[in-house]
């Protein structure tokens, strides 16, 4: 299947297999002042690749972005989604419809990463909120008819990630999609950050139990005082 298949009209993507070198490719962060979205932006960086953190706010990413290691720029979140080959999107569930619905011109023909978990939170701790689409990644594919979604780095913990005494990110991402190009190109990305591996976990339609397993991590958190993350095993 090639990647225009994943839906009707949209352009073909020019995505590598997971073999082939992902260095020259420019990646964007929508969300990137954001904790998680600046996490993966380092990560990403300390590997080599060029990395334009985007926001409602052109100066605020700027601003957050000179506080990166590495090729890292600032810009609005178009002007990011123009920029980058491959986009993650890392915004509060709460604006996630919101950030992209003008983006769609931006995004056509691209792949774009949606990490974003719509989780609730009451006196009894974390819980996964209901979404119309299935999860949030449905809803950026419904959103974003013209480009390829797939839903990866869900369980990393921005804490791990923006620290700098942590050097290998001992972390499996799962990543699910519906075009097997788009989601080699995620793995990839994911096995480019020491310790990191990426896990193909399936088709985009089960992406609302890997966003709602985040929850549960919450949990296991606050009750251990951790920041966990998940590693599967006998592959």
């Amino acid at each position: 299947m090639s990647v225009s298949d994943t839906a009707a009209g949209s352009s073909p993507v020019a995505a590598p297999s997971r073999g082939d070198d992902v260095a020259g490719l420019v990646v964007s962060v929508l969300g990137g002042t954001g904790p998680q979205g600046r996490g993966l932006a380092r990560r990403l960086a300390l590997t080599g690749l060029r990395v334009v953190l985007g926001s409602r706010d052109a100066a605020r990413a700027a601003a957050a972005a000179a506080g990166l290691p590495g090729a890292v720029s600032g810009a609005d979140n178009a002007g990011a989604a123009r920029a980058g080959d491959l986009v993650v999107v890392a915004v509060p569930w709460e604006g996630h419809r919101a950030v992209l619905l003008p983006l769609a011109d931006a995004l056509a023909g691209k792949v774009v990463v949606d990490c974003v978990n719509p989780l609730g939170f009451d006196k009894q701790g974390a819980f996964a909120l209901a979404v119309e689409e299935g999860s949030a990644a449905q809803q950026a594919q419904a959103v974003l008819t013209r480009s390829t979604v797939v839903a990866a780095f869900h369980h990393v913990s921005a804490v791990v990630l923006l620290d700098e005494a942590v050097g290998d990110v001992d972390s499996d991402v799962l990543v699910l999609g519906d075009d097997r190009a788009a989601t080699d190109l995620v793995q990839a990305l994911a096995d480019r950050i020491p310790g990191m591996r990426g896990i193909y976990g399936g088709r985009l339609r089960n992406a609302c139990q890997v966003e709602a397993l985040t929850a549960n991590l919450v949990s296991i958190n606050r009750r251990y005082k951790g920041h966990a993350g998940l590693r599967v095993t006998d592959v």
